[in-house]
């Protein structure tokens, strides 16, 4: 290592070290870069006082000032609730049915529920509500258990198949060829007879047969005409409409083995607001029905303590 000099040219001592005949000056940092790294480290001891700042075992460093994300997100959240309260409120203490009679709570309800079912519906029912394979199209008029308003609520509320849950959908097919009630070939006719119900095939000896089999093992739950029956879950057979598909590999499985869909029930997730708001925008994709005439009736006296009144 070269001894230590002063350059000439600049008048500043050198640090040594030399390359090749070059030096290095030991210049001295500006005054001005200098109070800005104190004053960064001052900055840093004051924050990691004052704010979460150290990773323990199991938690952080909560800081002297109490402040946390989560806990502004939750300041946030809170916030937002409050300022939905009044229809959160009207909607939890208006019946379903009274909905509709007040347009500016039934549109408050459309759009939270809009929002809902963006967070948890999508995943089986698509962003569009056109479901897929399995996950019904809840655009069009179609209805397992029916379409109007109180219906949708109790199907949401209660969900499909939960075996732990008593007030559940509940409907179950038998799988005809799995336990052994037709043989495979009965089973092809019953396929042949179906799809004739829906115009996707024309009649045929097949068709006929399985008419008669139709008639013995499937109309006690899909109706003589194959028009399904919604207190059981039962679908129409005679419309293009098929949740699992309509061509003859799909029917046969559905009638060989069933089909066991499963929905999850929501009232143990969802306060009945949201569930009513979730009802309401169902309701409102295109094939949402009117009320039946009796609940209808029922609806226009509003219940005891019920308010609907919605304040912007």
């Amino acid at each position: 290592m070269a001894e230590k000099r002063v350059d000439q040219a600049t008048g500043t001592e050198t640090v040594g070290h030399e390359w090749d005949g070059i030096e290095e000056l030991d210049t001295p940092m500006p005054r001005w870069w200098l109070w800005t790294l104190y004053a960064t480290i001052v900055w840093g001891v004051v924050y990691t006082i004052a704010y979460p700042a150290w990773p323990m075992l199991s938690d952080a460093t909560s800081g002297m000032l109490g402040w946390s994300s989560r806990g502004q997100l939750q300041q946030e959240l809170d916030a937002q609730a409050q300022r939905r309260a009044p229809i959160t409120q009207a909607l939890a203490n208006t019946p379903i049915e009274q909905v509709s009679a007040n347009p500016q709570l039934m549109q408050a309800a459309v759009e939270g529920g809009r929002a809902a079912f963006k967070v948890h519906c999508v995943q089986c029912h698509g962003s569009g509500a056109a479901g897929s394979k399995g996950y019904p199209n809840l655009n069009d008029d179609e209805w397992l258990w029916g379409g109007d308003l109180k219906t949708i609520e109790y199907t949401i509320a209660h969900g499909i198949r939960n075996p732990d849950h008593e007030a559940t959908r509940f409907s179950q097919m038998p799988a005809f060829g799995r336990d052994g009630i037709l043989q495979a070939a009965q089973i092809a006719d019953v396929t042949a007879y179906v799809r004739t119900l829906s115009g996707a095939q024309k009649p045929d000896a097949a068709a006929r047969r399985g008419g008669q089999l139709f008639a013995e093992n499937c109309a006690v739950c899909h109706g003589a005409e194959g028009k399904g029956d919604r207190t059981v879950g039962a679908p129409d057979l005679t419309d293009a409409i098929w949740l699992y598909g309509g061509d003859p590999a799909s029917i046969t499985a559905t009638i060989a083995n069933s089909r066991y869909g499963v929905m999850p029930r929501w009232n143990e997730k969802l306060d009945p607001a949201t569930i009513r708001m979730l009802a309401a925008y169902v309701h409102s994709l295109g094939g949402g029905e009117a009320m039946p005439v009796d609940q209808t009736a029922q609806a226009a006296v509003p219940a005891d303590g019920a308010k609907a009144d919605v304040h912007p």
